[in-house]
């Protein structure tokens, strides 16, 4: 590769995606060989590294969703150029563990003391090895390879010709650039109206509302002690909640032997808890690696993918891609139920052979595969070990309660459970369907990409049911998590609301207000309500500068899809030209010398919130999980080529 004598790159945004472009083009820089005249500019008002989900100095109770062995900075592609320094972040806490740096703090040994490969790191712990990598990328930057790190907001882009652009920042300066990569991570989101009016009543009748924000960001010492507090949301966010209002106040878990308690601290509020399912998100089960290793995707896979591509069809999810990936569920579900359970099902070889046989995409038309299975599992599965694979996700669904007291216990019911079928690991039938779903998703991402499937069932389908469908199932919490829930439930700190929590503002008692159809009572009533919710990802309600000035020049356009009626939809993402991804222009013209990369990519790639995964090459999740770091290296490449 030959480079230009003179470039200038702009990376706007410092967290793990940026950093990972300016890793990558260190890399390709050091594979060319020789000087290179390229100076990097990187703009963030955090600093570089970990960015703003990542700071090191945040509470330690804030845990990653994933296990150690997971995330990185790095590419472990073998086809790609080698990185001139950097590990994952496994392999950094097995150094460190080993050879702690002299600058770690004494909170950052203490966690890594007891950190194993399969643990949940803080978010703090992540982002000092974010930090760690970037030094260890300056320290190994290529002759000719200049960076400069900016501390301070990047509020527009614009063209000056020649394919050069001027990046102004928020301190008047301006730096001009013949290559700009837009790595914005999460940004600051407009409230939707009922947002907004929940807002504005707050502000009228002296009450606190916490918009949606990045946990580390919120004050928790507003929020009162032993005043009711409503919490909106039930999903990753609430968890962080939970933690700061909970131990972060002093409280303790003890464990009996037999279950889990707490002990308040007398400084918690009163959370009472609501979200759509009226159940948090399922919990991970136990596994030694992040895909169940008993499960075996037979259905949706790359030679079913190529299948269709042969036949020259662009597949529609719910008509092609779901009815494959149901079928793995199935089989994964009910292959672990005979194995796990001896006597569940009398004739075990028989049921299989027939499940087996009923679940073979070519013996039953797309209509009536579902009345095959269910014909084999009248003859041989009892009702009390069938899966209601619509239920796991809606555990509460179709019942009523007399009471919230009596609602409350069914939550705790429901989360000792789970907590029980995670422990159980790869012996569950129930988590190893999940886990069926958790490995398709990753294929999925694959499949869909691009344009892999139609508009409408992009709309209607992946985005429209299967994703929240499965994020609540599959991107759950440890399960240690559950099983704190219900101890702070039986402690009293804890209540919930019910499915389909209606919110409100009672003005003459100045409250906020929330009821579920399904739990009877009076509504429960709070001066604090916190949305336990990440801002939205969705470019055109953006609360970001310098994107809405690039969306009102024009420079860049949301990306409209098309649904089944034939109507136009304005999608979460930017309208992109893949490969390197460059925005369109609101003309339709490709914006060359302009790079997306990330959350800001939702219309053209599916789960874009997970940046990097350590997955070995060949595993049939590699592709998606190291997508992040060729579409950072296709990038650079690009940006060196010019």
């Amino acid at each position: 590769m030959e480079l230009s004598q003179s470039n200038r790159a702009v990376i706007i945004g410092g967290g793990p995606r940026g950093t990972s472009v300016l890793e990558r083009l260190l890399a390709h820089a050091a594979a060319a060989g020789g000087p290179a005249q390229l100076h990097i500019d990187v703009v963030d008002p955090y600093p570089a590294g970990p960015g703003h989900v990542w700071q090191p100095g945040q509470s330690r109770l804030f845990l990653m969703n994933t296990q150690s062995f997971y995330p990185t900075l790095v590419p472990q592609e073998p086809s790609l150029p080698a990185p001139v320094a950097g590990t994952t972040f496994d392999q950094w806490r097995a150094r460190q563990q080993r050879h702690p740096l002299p600058a770690l703090t004494g909170e950052e040994r203490a966690e890594l003391a007891v950190l194993g490969s399969n643990d949940f790191p803080s978010r703090a712990l992540y982002g000092r090895y974010l930090k760690c990598m970037l030094e260890e990328l300056l320290a190994k930057a290529p002759d000719g390879v200049t960076v400069e790190f900016h501390e301070t907001s990047a509020v527009s882009v614009r063209p000056v010709g020649d394919g050069m652009f001027d990046v102004g920042l928020a301190t008047g300066a301006a730096l001009r650039a013949n290559a700009v990569v837009l790595a914005l991570g999460h940004i600051p989101s407009r409230l939707n109206p009922e947002q907004r009016g929940l807002h504005a009543a707050a502000e009228q009748l002296g009450l606190q509302y916490f918009p949606p924000a990045v946990p580390a960001d919120v004050d928790w010492t507003r929020i009162p002690a032993g005043k009711p507090v409503l919490v909106r949301g039930m999903g990753l966010n609430f968890f962080d909640t939970m933690g700061q209002l909970t131990e972060g106040r002093g409280g303790k878990f003890v464990s009996t032997g037999s279950r889990l308690e707490y002990e308040p601290s007398g400084q918690e509020p009163l959370i009472i808890a609501a979200s759509r399912r009226g159940t948090p998100y399922r919990a991970k089960a136990a596994l030694n690696g992040y895909y169940a290793t008993s499960i075996t995707l037979r259905y949706l896979t790359e030679a079913a993918l190529e299948r269709l591509a042969k036949a020259g069809i662009r597949p529609s999810f719910d008509h092609d891609l779901w009815p494959l990936l149901h079928r793995d569920a199935l089989w994964a579900y009910y292959a672990t139920l005979v194995r796990s359970q001896p006597g569940a099902v009398p004739d075990a070889a028989a049921f299989l052979a027939a499940l087996e046989e009923a679940l073979q995409p070519h013996a039953h038309s797309a209509a009536n595969w579902e009345d095959a299975v269910e014909s084999v599992l009248a003859v041989h599965v009892g009702p009390r070990h069938r899966l209601d694979l619509p239920g796991l996700a809606a555990p509460l669904a179709g019942r009523s309660f007399a009471s919230r007291r009596e609602h409350d216990a069914a939550v705790v019911e429901f989360l000792l459970d789970d907590a029980r079928r995670s422990a159980l690991g790869e012996d569950d039938p129930v988590k190893m369907a999940i886990g069926a779903l958790h490995h398709g998703r990753a294929l999925l991402k694959t499949a869909v990409a691009d344009g892999g499937i139609t508009d409408e069932s992009w709309v209607a389908g992946l985005r429209g049911w299967f994703e929240s469908f499965v994020e609540g199932l599959a991107s759950g919490p440890p399960a240690l998590r559950a099983e704190q829930l219900a101890a702070l439930a039986r402690a009293g700190v804890v209540s919930f609301v019910g499915p389909d929590p209606k919110f409100g503002v009672d003005r003459q008692s100045a409250m906020f207000t929330a009821s579920s159809p399904w739990v009877a009572g009076p509504p429960v009533l709070a001066r604090t309500m916190v949305e336990a919710l990440a801002p939205g990802n969705r470019v055109s309600a953006n609360d970001s500068p310098v994107l809405e000035q690039m969306l009102s020049d024009g420079l860049v356009r949301p990306r409209l899809m098309m649904t089944a009626e034939g109507a136009p939809v304005e999608s979460t993402g930017l309208d992109v030209e893949p490969h390197p991804y460059r925005p369109l222009a609101s003309n339709g013209s490709v914006t060359e010398n302009l790079y997306v990369l990330g959350l800001q990519l939702s219309s053209t790639q599916w789960g874009t919130a997970i940046a990097a995964e350590a997955l070995q090459p060949g595993s049939p999740a590699y592709r998606s999980g190291q997508r992040t770091l060729r579409d950072a290296d296709e990038i650079a490449a690009a940006i060196l080529r010019r």
